[in-house]
């Protein structure tokens, strides 16, 4: 073998034992949010014409029966005292997010969902209904048909109902009128703001930042928010800079936390809890009710006697025990969770297990109860 090709496998086996990292990177764009460049939440009140009798009940809902009052005194018609009983109208709250930079004569979806006691929305078309934002400006106009996607059918006896059939959604159902002001390229200063806050976090950010820039353009002032300066080569374009910046990797860092929900049982586990020694031991008790009642009868032909129906009761006891065992320190939470499962533990006892390690100390993590 020559010298060249033995050095050759020296480096391919090098590679090959190299220590690979076992965290996961993300891009700064997953991570972080640029303050100012965010949604905005719109919201107005409308009417909903063409259901087939399924709409409100204007006797009992009044205010579905003024506001068709007085949207038709606005077209000219004054029905002001008179008696209505149409069943095909019904009041609703649309809703909206208005994107960063939306700009006018652009479309956006709104959501259509029944105020009043409406059966169905289906089939029905959303009037003209202005879309306001925090500040009580009119942002978007909504308009048309909806899509529902639930359904609903009775009879005399019976009625079926799958989803929720009132409420809707309109594609492209609301104009923007109205721009809000934010003009990034003015900015010498950006601000980005962590998804999930973490010092560490923050910290590996700004040092992949000032990595590709070379200089110190990035700053974490807390566990949440990365100062951002603007470089001078790069103020005429700060886009084309976020662009750069966004892509970069960083492997995130999170806190050690156990999520649990109580009510279907669900339990998610960080990566980083870790438990230190602990016995653990876990029975459960049954106890079995059963009646059988006997019916007692007289004899045939009997004199005397009557039919009475005897209560026959059983209860049994049974304690089904497991064996203690011991976990040592050091070990995942993953491999506790593995042994656990491994003896049939269900989810309901795991979780009062994880709590009960919680409360001695053993478990170096947060437990968050949904």
């Amino acid at each position: 073998m020559t010298k060249a090709l033995q050095a050759a496998c020296v480096a391919v086996i090098l590679i090959l034992c190299a220590p690979v990292s076992a965290g996961a990177t993300s891009r700064i764009k997953d991570l972080a949010n640029i303050e100012g460049v965010r949604q905005n939440q719109l919201i107005g009140y409308g009417l909903v014409v063409g259901l087939n009798g399924t709409g409100d009940t204007l006797n009992n809902i009044p205010f579905t029966k003024q506001s068709l009052t007085a949207m038709l005194e606005r077209l000219g018609v004054n029905i002001r005292g008179q008696t209505i009983r149409t069943g095909n109208v019904a009041a609703v709250m649309v809703t909206a997010n208005l994107p960063a930079f939306g700009t006018q004569g652009t479309r956006i979806d709104v959501t259509v969902s029944a105020m009043g006691d409406s059966k169905s929305l289906q089939g029905g078309t959303l009037l003209v209904t202005p879309l306001l934002g925090a500040d009580g400006n009119v942002y978007a106009v909504a308009q048309g048909s909806l899509a529902i996607g639930g359904f609903q059918a009775e009879g005399d006896a019976a009625k079926i109902v799958r989803g929720v059939p009132t409420v809707g959604r309109i594609a492209n159902g609301a104009l923007i009128e109205r721009e809000i002001e934010f003009t990034l390229n003015r900015l010498g200063q950006l601000r980005m703001a962590l998804r999930n806050p973490d010092f560490t976090t923050a910290k590996r950010i700004a040092a992949a930042i000032n990595d590709y820039i070379g200089s110190p353009t990035a700053e974490p002032i807390d566990q949440s928010t990365v100062v951002l300066t603007v470089p001078p080569k790069s103020t005429a374009n700060i886009v084309s800079f976020l662009t750069e910046i966004e892509q970069l990797q960083v492997e995130p860092d999170l806190p050690a936390r156990i999520v649990i929900d109580e009510r279907s049982g669900v339990v998610v586990i960080g990566r980083d809890v870790r438990v230190s020694t602990v016995a653990v031991a876990q029975g459960n008790l049954t106890v079995t009710v059963s009646e059988t009642p006997e019916v007692s009868q007289p004899l045939p032909f009997a004199r005397r006697g009557t039919t009475r129906v005897v209560p026959r009761t059983s209860i049994g006891v049974q304690e089904d025990g497991k064996k203690m065992f011991v976990v040592r320190e050091g070990v995942s939470l993953q491999q506790v969770v593995d042994g656990l499962n491994a003896m049939g533990i269900g989810p309901r006892d795991l979780i009062t297990i994880l709590q009960a390690i919680k409360a001695a100390g053993a478990i170096q993590a947060d437990i968050e109860v949904m």
